[in-house]
């Protein structure tokens, strides 16, 4: 049977699985999987599990919702989940054995996070609570209640997925008691308190929560090891960055967490610490990989992705994930300082659990031609077994186009990595067109792993070339890093560059038929291309930016990523300019669509407004489509009609002008 091509609607048949956590005695594993429900425009993701000795796999929730953080009590014989069967996320608890689960809170604004205390007969909540409020306390709902102004004094007030943040509800920890329904206040005071981690004994608590009353300029949540008992706390670090992901080793003795200081703002490298609470000294294990900690990587299949920041096994060695050229690959650390790759190169690993002995880790894995599984992997010998088939189908119907890895030299004489991917149907001595896609962030990855948008883009009958260029994770620190405060520089050479070389290298691109897109920082980089060159002959601009000087006061994050990022703020405004779309708009040749949510939060739609309008007004080749509901995501977790109405959109104007 030949295989179709992939198609934009092929969303709704793709299944993610993510999430895997392991039973304490390492006999049997929980995962989530969550697939779109086509009739109800929604993404349900529900819990399986399942037998390592057999491996049999069952379903264990069912429903319209969404499961998330699955976790085993202590002693193996419960489970507890989020889920957001009434409207907001609840905790439930279900046994071991499988039967119906049961709500364990009711909580006015929902749960954050939660994690069990190892007696197994309380749960720790990490959950909003309004100012002198209890966590239980229902609010009286008025159908008739009368719209307020909303007032505040803080510069961090929206959020783009949430929109204006509350001014009176504050995240507090609690312990629920399972047998008597009720729930104890642990943390109190008008600050955003964060549930980390619990010692094995259940003495300790680490938390983290930054008191600083104008927090305007405030980049850091120090944490802090509370003891539960007199709740005295003992300081874990506290330091400018951004710090989590605290675990105890097995012994208590140490707490391992991930994090980045602000050296090189939002570019600096996540690494793993370890503290020793014998002596009180914190060592950095990652500081000579020169990658960065944890997963980096864009892509728009995988939903609700969770992996450890770190785990523990018995022998006090750990297991993490690091993002090095892009791959996501589950790394390995002693002590003593030893560090090497425990999963094979060319792949994505977006979650993994490991025994306590070390002897094998359960992994959902993704390449660039399978969206993903969960497999067992021996550790000693890298032995794999696939455990579940839910794409099994829809690979043998489809055909998926494999990109080759390619590396060329760009500015400084520096590699720069990337990916070419022939048309689907490719035959040779035939001419085709050419789309360049830009990734967001931009200290971001494009990976070997699954992205339905560039295979539709392959289907459709366009080459497809993505490149990380400078700014990109998974290289180095100075790569990274060497995108500030020079967007449209550097960066822009190194695309090009790319352009340049497979042009060089593949007499089938046609070379009058070249197409560029990208959304966040690459919808920046498509609007800085169409404004530098007339080599492409359309271009898709989305969720970008155009203008840096208005982005500063009305991005969420405007008013300090700007100067992370383009190294100054409103008091040079001049530089601003300088590096702003915007101000090229009379260049722009090249047919553009424009492509926006109307609630993003983070490059807000005005962003597009402006754009948009100054082309028209000097008679250029434009369009403009905006996305209702949709916020900076809509690629990823949008609404799953809109998702595919943005791929026809994006796939509709390249076939109009390619």
């Amino acid at each position: 049977m030949e295989k179709r091509k992939v198609q934009a609607e092929d969303l709704y048949k793709l299944q993610s699985v993510t999430n895997p956590v392991l039973s304490p005695d390492g006999k049997e594993a929980v995962f989530v999987k969550t697939h779109i429900d086509e009739e109800d425009n929604k993404y349900v993701a529900n819990l399986f599990h399942v037998y390592l000795d057999s491996n049999e796999v069952t379903q264990w929730t069912y429903g319209k919702n969404n499961v998330s953080s699955p976790a085993w009590s202590a002693d193996g014989k419960q489970l507890a989940f989020l889920s957001n069967r009434e409207d907001k996320n609840q905790v439930f608890i279900m046994s071991a054995k499988g039967g119906e689960a049961k709500k364990l809170t009711a909580f006015e604004k929902g749960v954050s996070s939660f994690l069990w205390s190892p007696c197994g007969t309380k749960i720790w909540v990490n959950a909003p609570v309004k100012e002198g409020k209890k966590f239980i306390d229902k609010e009286e709902k008025d159908d008739k209640k009368k719209p307020e102004p909303y007032r505040t004094s803080k510069m961090k007030y929206q959020m783009d997925g949430t929109g204006l943040l509350p001014q009176d509800a504050f995240r507090q920890i609690g312990v629920f008691d399972i047998d008597s329904g009720d729930v104890t206040p642990f943390t109190e005071g008008n600050h955003q308190h964060g549930l980390q981690g619990i010692s094995h004994d259940g003495k300790k608590l680490i938390i983290g929560v930054n008191r600083e009353e104008n927090q305007d300029f405030q980049f850091r949540q120090p944490l802090f090891i509370v003891d539960i008992e007199s709740k005295e706390e003992t300081v874990l670090i506290d330091e400018e960055g951004y710090f989590g992901g605290a675990r105890f080793s097995f012994d208590d003795r140490y707490i391992a967490f991930i994090g980045a200081d602000q050296t090189f703002k939002n570019a600096t490298h996540s690494n793993l610490y370890i503290y020793d609470s014998q002596d009180g000294t914190t060592i950095n294990l990652t500081e000579g990989l020169d990658a960065p900690v944890g997963d980096s990587v864009v892509a728009d299949h995988q939903q609700g992705a969770d992996a450890p920041s770190v785990e523990w096994t018995t022998d006090n060695h750990l297991y993490f994930q690091l993002s090095t050229m892009g791959d996501v690959r589950l790394y390995f650390a002693s002590l003593e300082g030893e560090l090497y790759p425990a999963t094979p190169e060319n792949e994505h690993v977006y979650g993994y659990a490991v025994s306590t002995d070390g002897e094998f880790a359960l992994m959902t894995v993704s390449n660039s031609v399978n969206p993903g599984e969960l497999m067992k992997q021996t550790i000693a010998t890298g032995e794999r077994q696939t455990l579940t088939s839910f794409n099994e189908k829809y690979l043998e119907e489809v055909a998926l186009v494999e990109p080759e890895a390619i590396i060329y030299k760009g500015p400084k004489d520096w590699d720069v990595h990337g990916w070419l991917m022939k048309p689907a149907g490719y035959e040779e001595g035939q001419k085709y067109p050419l789309i360049i896609d830009i990734h967001g962030g931009p200290h971001a990855m494009f990976a070997n792993t699954f992205f339905h948008e560039m295979q539709l883009l392959a289907a459709k009958g366009y080459g497809v070339l993505y490149v990380n260029p400078r700014g990109s994770h998974g290289y180095s620190q100075e790569f990274v890093d060497a995108v500030r405060g020079d967007y449209g520089g550097g960066d822009y050479e190194d695309i090009m560059a790319g352009l340049d070389y497979i042009l060089q290298e593949n007499a089938w691109i046609d070379a009058d038929r070249l197409g560029v897109t990208g959304g966040s920082y690459g919808g920046f980089m498509t609007n800085w291309i169409v404004g530098h060159t007339n080599r492409f002959k359309a271009a898709v601009t989305q969720r970008s930016i155009s203008n840096w000087i208005s982005f500063f006061g009305v991005s969420d994050i405007g008013y300090y990523f700007s100067d992370w990022q383009i190294g100054t703020d409103m008091m040079d405004v001049e530089k601003l300019w300088q590096h702003s779309p915007l101000k090229y708009a009379k260049n722009v040749e090249t047919p553009l669509l424009i492509v926006h949510s109307e609630n993003d939060f983070r490059c807000p739609i005005e962003q597009a407004e402006q754009l948009y309008i100054t082309l028209k007004s000097m008679g250029k080749e434009t369009e403009f489509v905006r996305f209702p509901d949709s916020d900076h995501n809509l690629s990823r977790t949008g609404t799953p009609n809109l998702r595919i109405a943005r791929l026809d959109e994006i796939t509709g104007w390249f076939a109009k002008h390619l």
